[in-house]
C-alpha cells in the first residue's frame, strides 16, 4: 500500500491529527458514561448499579471486537474502514438516544465499542505509516494524546453537558460530532487502494513474533497497574490524604496532565531510544506506586505521586503500541487491534483485583499496592526484549516475503531491529 513520503523528523501530517480528533471523541464516549449513569439508570428503569453493565459491555466490545472487525474490514480500504467506522459509531448513539430499553442501549454500546476498536486498529496502522519509521512512535503518541485529552477534557465536558441537556441530549451532540468527523476523515483522507494482498492467514502469521507478545504483555501490565489505582483513588484521597470531595476533580486533573505529559514523552524518545524510555518509566512508576502507601496521608504528598504516577505510566503506552506494529511488519492490522485489547484487559483484570483488595484489610491502600505489583512486573517482558534484541536483529514479519533477502513489495514500517 502506498503512502505519502513520510515527513521531516519533528513533523507529522495532517492525518496523523485527524486520527487524534477521532480518537479524542471515542475516548469521551468510553469514559463518558460513568459520569452521568446516575442519570441513565432511572431514566431506562433500572438501578446505577445495574446501569454499569453499559461500562462493562463497552470494555468487552473493545476487548473482543477490535480483533474481530480489524480482520473482517482487511480487505476493505482503510478510509472507507474509518468513516464506516465512524458512521456505525454515530448510528449507536442515535439508537440508544431514541430507545427507552436498557437492553438497545446495551447493545448500542457494545456495537459502539465495535466501531471504536476498527477505529482505532486501523488508525494506529495508518498513523504509522504516514509518519514513517523515524517518527512512528511519535504519532502514536499524538493519538494516544487524543484519548488522554478525552480524559482531561472530553469527559469532564460530557458530564457537565449530560446533567444540563440530559443523557440522550448528550449522545445526540457525540453522534453529529461522529458524522463531522466521518465528512472530514472521508474528505481529506488520502484515497488508498484496497487492500487486496492482506489476508487474515498473512495478520495471524505475524501473531508467531514473539517480540510482539512481550509488547503485549507489557501493555496489559502497565494499563492494569495504573488503572488498578486509578480507578479507586477518589478513597484514598478523602479518607487518607483528607482532601475534600469537591476539590477531588482537581487532582484528577493533575493525573490528566501527568498522563499527557508521559504520552508526549514516550512519543519524543520512543523512537530511538524504546527500551531506554520504558524500563526506567515502568521502574519509577511501580516506586510512586509502592510510596503512596506510606506518603499518601498529607494532600501535597498525594497528588504529587498521583502525577509521577500518570507521567511515568503513560510514557510506556505509545512505545509498546508502535513496537507492537513494527513487530508485526507488514500485516500490522490484527497488532494493533491486539494492542487496544491489551490495555481494556488490562483495566479490566487491575480494577476487578484492586476492587477486592480495597475491600480487603488493606483498605484504601490495597489498590495501589496491586498496582505497584502490576507496574513491577511490566519490567519482565520489557528486560526480555532489550535481552532479544541484544542478542541479534530479529527479522519482523512481513507479507508473502519467504526470502529475507527480498523486501516486501509493500512495507508499512521498517523493519529493523529494537534499538534500546
Amino acid at each position: 500500500m502506498p503512502h505519502p513520503a513520510a515527513p521531516a523528523p519533528g513533523k507529522l501530517p495532517f492525518v496523523v491529527w485527524m486520527l487524534a480528533a477521532g480518537t479524542f471523541l471515542m475516548g469521551t464516549t468510553e469514559f463518558v458514561i460513568a459520569g452521568i449513569l446516575p442519570d441513565i439508570a432511572p431514566d431506562l428503569g433500572t438501578s446505577v448499579s445495574h446501569a454499569g453493565l453499559l461500562v462493562t459491555a463497552f470494555a468487552v466490545g473493545m476487548i473482543l471486537g477490535g480483533p474481530t472487525m480489524a480482520l473482517a474490514t482487511l480487505r476493505l480500504p482503510q478510509r472507507l474502514t474509518l468513516v464506516l467506522a465512524l458512521t456505525v459509531f454515530g448510528a449507536g448513539h442515535i439508537l440508544a438516544a431514541l430507545t427507552s430499553s436498557f437492553t438497545v442501549v446495551l447493545a448500542a454500546r457494545f456495537v459502539t465499542a465495535l466501531a471504536t476498536g476498527a477505529f482505532w486498529a486501523v488508525g494506529f496502522v495508518i498513523a504509522t505509516a504516514a509518519a514513517g519509521p523515524a517518527n512512528a512512535t511519535r504519532a502514536v503518541s499524538v493519538m494516544m494524546g487524543g484519548l488522554t485529552l478525552a480524559n482531561v477534557v472530553g469527559v469532564p465536558a460530557g458530564s457537565l453537558a449530560g446533567h444540563i441537556t440530559g443523557w440522550r441530549g448528550l449522545f445526540w451532540v457525540l453522534a453529529a460530532l461522529a458524522a463531522l468527523a466521518a465528512a472530514v476523515i472521508g474528505r481529506f483522507l488520502p484515497r488508498t487502494p484496497q487492500r487486496a494482498r492482506v489476508s487474515v492467514r498473512d495478520e495471524i502469521r505475524a501473531l508467531r513474533q514473539g517480540r510482539l507478545w512481550l509488547a503485549l504483555a507489557a501493555a496489559v501490565l502497565i494499563m492494569g497497574g495504573v488503572l488498578a489505582t486509578y480507578t479507586y483513588i477518589t478513597p484514598l484521597l478523602t479518607d487518607r490524604a483528607g482532601i475534600p470531595a469537591g476539590a477531588v476533580p482537581l487532582v484528577l486533573v493533575a493525573f490528566g496532565a501527568g498522563a499527557l505529559g508521559g504520552t508526549a514523552i514516550g512519543g519524543r524518545f520512543g523512537d530511538r531510544h524504546p527500551m531506554a524510555t520504558t524500563i526506567p518509566a515502568a521502574a519509577a512508576t511501580a516506586l510512586a506506586l509502592l510510596a503512596l502507601i506510606p506518603l499518601s496521608t498529607t494532600p501535597p504528598a498525594a497528588v504529587t505521586l498521583i502525577f509521577l504516577m500518570a507521567l511515568t505510566g503513560f510514557t510506556i503506552n505509545p512505545v509498546v503500541t508502535a513496537l507492537a506494529v513494527r513487530f508485526a511488519g507488514d500485516a500490522p492490522t490484527l497488532a494493533s487491534a491486539l494492542t487496544t485489547s491489551a490495555y481494556n484487559t488490562g483495566i479490566a483484570a487491575g480494577s476487578a483485583l484492586a476492587g477486592q483488595a480495597l475491600a480487603s484489610s488493606l483498605g484504601v491502600t490495597g489498590p495501589a499496592l496491586i498496582g505497584a505489583l502490576f507496574t513491577g512486573l511490566t519490567l519482565l517482558p520489557l528486560i526480555a526484549l532489550a535481552t532479544t534484541t541484544q542478542r541479534g536483529p530479529a527479522r519482523s514479519v512481513t507479507q508473502n516475503n519467504p526470502d529475507p533477502q527480498i523486501p516486501a513489495p509493500r512495507q508499512t514500517t521498517e523493519a529493523t531491529s529494537t534499538r534500546s
